[in-house]
């Protein structure tokens, strides 16, 4: 009773602070966690580039880890959600919808660019002389459509998943998909197989995810030291205008789209702004496709239509990038003094049109798209090299569109098929309210 307790020294009690601070920033939503990368990058990016360009691994390593996970998620999804379709004619109509929607979509937003750029004038004086062609060395100077089906057919399925090949993985396993159905109970077990290595990725997606702040540190960092802020002044113009006609599209294309088809619009934002802003600040769209799919299969579209629709639209449904290449065109166009009348704009949509759906598994897409789409309307290359400067500051943009407006056509084709089997329930219920009154006339 008389002893008296020893006080606590330095060495006696470990420190808490740093810990309980360490855990508070960990409990931080991710969305929270990457602005403060984004800033902490900015800094290290400006003040020790050196150091800046080394943290690119960061970011690298980030993006592996999404890459080896998206294929063999994708991959059941698009089997099991064919296969729990109740026919093949579901799944053509649904292809069919997501087809035709993104060929529409694609071509209002074109017209939206192209219009707002001409608006603008955009480009006039422009520093084309300052860029060089060097830049675009190893980028090709167009899109070979004979190599693109090849790409979509693979002759080795093994070799498509190994090179990352998505659009050859689709085709693959809307093969599969289709014999799953076809064969009915016998494809049970493999059916549970598909279904354990879904569940299991998710969980892995779950675990990287979390690590999407370093990503997001590594790349900011890098960019900044990389690219710095030169060009930005004499390409403020441009910048601006591919910002604002991004704003257009997400604050009214969008939402008209969902008042049409009674999308709750706001809270899918809502619901997939976290992964959207992810893939702002990687400028990878395909960092978020599998923890995409699982957002909006809780928002409430099915997961048939979810694991086909927004796995095709990362191939055929590029939304930001299609405003970015026709506004880029536009610009190359009044800096070099080329034609721009309405039937060379209406020409330029056209070729973009075509063009923009072969830009699946080529690397730099967006600026292979944009040489080949400016040789084939005769601006030269050098042009597009100028643009390169800034490339990173609009890629960023235009990525996080892309996944918001993919997020929206899986919303669309499930509310029309919704709308389909409400109206075909309603007629069976009409038609047997119809055979139960003529059964009761007789009786009468």
């Amino acid at each position: 009773m008389g002893t008296a307790r020893p006080r606590p020294t330095s060495t006696d009690t470990p420190p808490t602070r740093p810990s309980g601070f360490w855990r508070r920033c960990l409990r931080l939503p991710i969305g929270v966690q990457s602005i403060v990368a984004v800033g902490l990058g900015a800094l290290i990016g400006s003040l020790a580039p050196s150091a800046g360009e080394q943290m690119k691994i960061l970011g690298d390593v980030f993006l592996n880890l999404v890459q080896v996970v998206v294929l063999p998620l994708v991959f059941p999804l698009i089997v099991l959600g064919i296969a729990r379709m109740e026919s093949v004619k579901k799944v053509g109509r649904i292809a069919g919808k997501a087809i035709l929607y993104f060929e529409l979509v694609t071509t209002v937003i074109l017209l939206i660019a192209v219009g707002l750029a001409k608006l603008t004038g955009i480009g006039k004086g422009a520093p084309v002389h300052e860029a060089d062609a060097k830049d675009l060395d190893g980028l090709g100077q167009g899109i070979d459509f004979h190599e693109l089906v090849l790409h979509a057919v693979p002759k080795n399925i093994f070799a498509a998943f190994g090179e990352g090949n998505l659009l050859g993985a689709i085709v693959f396993a809307l093969l599969v998909g289709v014999a799953t159905a076809a064969i009915g109970e016998k494809s049970e077990p493999f059916a549970a197989v598909l279904e354990s290595v879904a569940a299991v990725m998710f969980k892995v997606v779950g675990y990287v995810i979390r690590i999407a702040p370093l990503g997001v540190l590594g790349f900011i960092s890098y960019d900044v030291a990389y690219y710095g802020f030169g060009n930005l002044r004499s390409l403020l113009g441009f910048i601006a205008v591919v910002y604002a006609g991004l704003a257009i599209v997400i604050g009214v294309l969008f939402p008209l789209i969902s008042a049409i088809y009674r999308i709750r619009y706001v809270e899918l934002l809502k619901s997939i702004g976290g992964l959207a802003g992810i893939a702002f600040v990687t400028r990878s769209s395909e960092s978020v496709l599998a923890p995409l799919m699982g957002k909006l299969e809780a928002f409430g579209v099915s997961r048939s239509t979810t694991s086909f629709v927004v796995p095709l639209g990362y191939s055929f449904n590029t939304d930001g990038s299609v405003l970015y290449q026709a506004t880029a065109l536009v610009f190359l166009a009044n800096a070099y003094g080329a034609d721009t009348s309405l039937p060379a704009l209406l020409l330029m949509v056209g070729v973009l049109v075509i063009l923009s759906k072969g830009m699946a598994g080529v690397a730099s897409a967006s600026i292979v798209v944009l040489i080949a789409a400016g040789n084939s309307i005769g601006l030269p290359a050098e042009g597009i090299a100028l643009l390169l400067g800034v490339d990173f500051i609009v890629d960023m943009a235009r990525t996080g569109v892309n996944v918001i407006g993919n997020s929206l056509a899986a919303a669309v084709v499930d509310s029309s098929e919704n709308r389909r089997a409400a109206k075909h329930a309603a007629r069976e219920t009409s038609a047997e309210r119809g055979a139960a009154v003529l059964e009761k006339e007789p009786a009468q």
